[in-house]
């Protein structure tokens, strides 16, 4: 009732989930909702998604496996759910021989100013993330995007991704699924189909409510080979 009647407010949202739209209505009087685009949630059909379904003890050595085949020297951004998970798995990349920093919300300023520029550099093109430390990273050219830990939503996944995409070439994620993530099955396959990515038949059957087959074993202390081979990421 404060507000001047020639004034407008405006809010702005790359998603809008149920929470976003009550706030909205609880803020706006007579408000008018403005979409650009679809308003069912996809995902950008530039990016090229690659789902695996693995085991929590796996994910590690997945992670080693995957950096193996992908590095070279191009800017990789890992998401974990945790600020102790992105901490700890940096650790052992480091340990591991990998360039690796991680950014989350218990870093001060200056250390994240830090991180953002060895990472835009080049000069540790790895990096581990939390969602609310990445929610305001303004870095192009990331080339790979990989969900270590699925995020708690299907929004923040569209989010995650779409931090992929290089100038003029298409980006990549990668995404490891466990059965603890199996309830976001159902959604996550509807916006792969509607990207036109391939969906897995583990996938497509946890959507319909199998449990997962998995296979093989590795968990966190297993020890990857490292950033080796005589290349440089400089």
């Amino acid at each position: 009732m404060q507000i001047r009647p020639d004034r407008q407010t405006l809010y702005w949202s790359a998603t809008w989930p149920k929470e976003v739209e009550q706030l909205a209505r609880q803020s706006l009087y007579n408000p008018y909702k403005v979409i650009i685009g679809s308003p069912d949630l996809k995902a950008n059909h530039a990016i090229r998604q690659h789902v695996d379904i693995v085991s929590e003890n796996q994910k590690y050595n997945k992670l080693v496996k995957l950096l193996e085949d992908i590095m070279d020297g191009s800017r990789i951004l890992i998401f974990m759910d945790t600020k102790k998970g992105c901490d700890q798995i940096t650790r052992q990349l480091r340990m591991d021989g990998w360039p690796a920093l991680s950014i989350h919300g218990d870093k001060s300023q200056a250390e994240r100013d830090w991180v953002l520029s060895e990472f835009k550099a080049g000069k540790s093109p790895i990096m581990t993330a939390t969602d609310v430390a990445a929610r305001g990273l303004d870095v192009k050219d990331v080339k790979y995007v990989i969900n270590y830990d699925f995020p708690g939503s299907l929004e923040d996944y569209v989010h995650r991704i779409g931090r992929t995409g290089r100038a003029g070439a298409k980006g990549t994620a990668y995404t490891f699924f466990t059965a603890g993530n199996a309830r976001f099955a159902k959604e996550l396959v509807t916006i792969l189909e509607e990207a036109g990515q391939k969906v897995s038949p583990e996938l497509t059957a946890m959507a319909r409510g199998a449990p997962p087959l998995l296979s093989g074993h590795g968990g966190f202390r297993d020890r990857g080979r490292g950033y080796s081979g005589g290349r440089s990421w400089n």
